[in-house]
């Protein structure tokens, strides 16, 4: 398939992405490592007249501690997923975020996409936007109107749908450390670079909101396992805790399940999670 026309334009700093989305309104698109947005345009799911590349942007890829107690991650959203993946600061503080990142398609992808592209393309099969919300990360976006910060359960608002404005750029995704907590990422699929069929991030922190459970592909956007959390806190069995998995969710219905089937995996990853996290 061939894309639509469009022009294109390359920004070397955060400002001048926004300016040159300002200018050109929803008609313009940020281009990062492109594998979530190439294909859409392959596909003509996508049309924008313009792309905004901010891939050589050197400010937005990194990833840092908090200075003053070194409890958060910065993670620059131009990091890729193999930076992500290799960082002895992330397997250390954070290693169910390492661990996702280095199961994220094939090493082509790992070395191009970044885990900026991945959460604002807002994709409900995804495997980072389910870690970010079992981590209850905080996503920092700019604009003309200057900084906001955004919880990730209020990032994600619906399919390929996110609370970033037109105007702005995601800059910074910022992860309570989590060392020594355990965690778990269960993924099922039909081969190992494909999209999860249903796949499930949990970390047993004991912190503000207690234990964490993300879910892939189990509604129209990345979504948290409500009840599972819920159940965990009140001091439920992990199997009484497992058995809610799928509640409130939505899963879809293709050519690799139906909705029924997703609700079975769904109840069976969550508790093997669960178990693997708290063992």
């Amino acid at each position: 398939m061939i894309p639509a026309p469009f022009d294109y334009q390359r920004a070397s700093s955060v400002d001048e992405a926004i300016e040159l989305l300002r200018q050109h309104g929803e008609d313009a698109k940020l281009l990062a490592g492109g594998h979530s947005l190439l294909p859409l345009m392959k596909l003509r799911l996508a049309q924008p007249s313009v792309l905004v590349d901010i891939g050589r942007i050197a400010d937005l890829s990194y990833v840092s501690e908090t200075p003053a107690d070194g409890r958060v991650l910065r993670i620059g959203a131009l990091t890729r997923h193999h930076d992500l993946a290799t960082s002895e600061l992330v397997r250390e503080q954070v290693p169910l975020l390492a661990h996702v990142a280095g199961r994220i398609g094939d090493p082509q992808v790992r070395h191009r996409g970044t885990i900026g592209g991945s959460v604002v393309h807002g994709d409900p099969a995804s495997d980072l936007p389910a870690a970010l919300l079992a981590l209850r990360a905080t996503l920092v976006v700019r604009g003309p109107a200057g900084e906001r910060s955004i919880p990730a359960d209020e990032f994600f608002t619906g399919f390929l749908e996110t609370a970033i404005a037109p105007d702005e750029v995601l800059t910074e995704i910022r992860v309570p450390a989590v060392p020594g907590v355990g965690w778990a990422f269960e993924k099922f699929n039909r081969r190992a670079q494909d999209w999860a069929i249903v796949g499930v991030a949990a970390v047993m922190t004991d912190g503000a909101g207690g234990p964490g459970v993300g879910l892939v592909n189990m509604g129209p956007q990345p979504m948290r396992a409500a009840g599972v959390e819920e159940a965990l806190r009140a001091g439920a069995s992990l199997g009484e805790a497992a058995a809610r998995a799928d509640e409130g969710t939505d899963p879809p219905t293709d050519l690799n399940g139906s909705a029924e089937y997703r609700r079975h995996l769904a109840r069976v990853l969550v508790r093997r999670a669960l178990e693997t996290a708290s063992g």
